[in-house]
């Protein structure tokens, strides 16, 4: 063992010797992973692109977002090996990009072309960040889907609510954080609200959400009013447009929302179809949560080095 760690101290060494001499540092190291500063401008670049009021802040915070973004990127990919077999997905590959791109309302050629001019990743590397977030939802189903509980008579009584009337939607971007056991949630709280007034909900969200929309400045998109549980609904019944809702507390996480737009809808409902959707989205909700306990209890098993 003792050799072991010897041998591999060595190699760090010449590794680390190696990139000074080029230009390149070692800025954080993950167990054996390594984190230099091209990765963390690489990634900053491509968070840019994901979400472009990033380019208001200042450098250290980007580089700090996208640092944070490495190493959970590098986590959940050690995770992922201890479970699955992280093949590359030929099959998926066009449906990951299509994807993106309709977010990110570019196609492929450009995509490619502002990957290119910021000096970001290839497709090719997108595509590995792509398959890795598919894959850990993988593991997360495999692990945790026996323990999601659906009350589907209390989604029929919803639905029979819902049913011939004008059904309200919002377009919701959102900020989920826990508190640590050393930290007071007030004081917490305030810091989140003073960036929000400082630089914005969205690049809020990504400094300080756990959510994995926080890639995309917290964005969820448009989300039915049906879907969203009573204790939501009456936070969000007082919001207007452009505002945020109260600090929601959702078991041990907290929620703060914002309303970009409101719409109301007129709808006749297929009832078997708008159940089916209320069950995804209540199943991708309690996955999440589950996915959000998992990660933190894995984190604390990896040796985290900043330089």
């Amino acid at each position: 063992m003792i050799k072991r760690i010897i041998f591999f101290s060595i190699i760090f060494f010449v590794i680390s010797s190696s990139l000074v001499k080029s230009g390149i540092y070692i800025s954080v190291t993950v167990d054996n992973e390594i984190i230099t500063n091209v990765d963390i401008e690489k990634e900053s670049s491509y968070l840019k692109i994901l979400n472009p009021k990033l380019m208001a802040l200042e450098y250290n915070q980007i580089s700090n977002i996208a640092k944070n973004s490495l190493i959970n990127e590098i986590v959940k990919k050690k995770e992922i090996d201890k479970y699955l077999d992280l093949k590359k997905k030929d099959d998926l590959d066009n449906k990951l990009i299509e994807d993106l791109c309709k977010k990110l309302r570019l196609n492929k050629e450009q995509l490619k072309e502002i990957l290119r001019q910021e000096k970001s990743y290839t497709i090719n590397e997108v595509l590995v960040k792509l398959r890795t977030n598919i894959f850990w939802n993988d593991l997360i189903y495999f692990k945790f889907h026996k323990q999601v509980r659906i009350n589907e008579d209390g989604l029929k009584k919803k639905i029979d609510a819902l049913s011939l009337k004008e059904n309200k939607e919002y377009l919701l971007s959102e900020i989920i954080f826990e508190k640590k056991k050393d930290q007071n949630l007030d004081d917490h709280i305030s810091n989140i609200k003073s960036s929000i007034s400082e630089i914005g909900f969205n690049n809020t969200a990504n400094i300080y959400s756990i959510s994995d929309s926080a890639n995309f400045g917290g964005q969820i998109g448009w989300v039915s009013e049906a879907n969203l549980s009573e204790k939501i609904v009456k936070k969000l019944n007082n919001v207007k447009e452009g505002q945020f809702s109260e600090v929601i507390q959702i078991g041990n996480s907290y929620m703060l929302l914002m309303v970009e737009k409101i719409r109301l809808k007129k709808i006749s409902l297929n009832k078997q179809d708008e159940l089916e959707k209320m069950v995804k989205f209540e199943t991708n909700r309690q996955l999440n949560n589950f996915s959000k306990i998992f990660f933190n209890k894995s984190i604390i098993n990896y040796s985290i080095n900043e330089n």
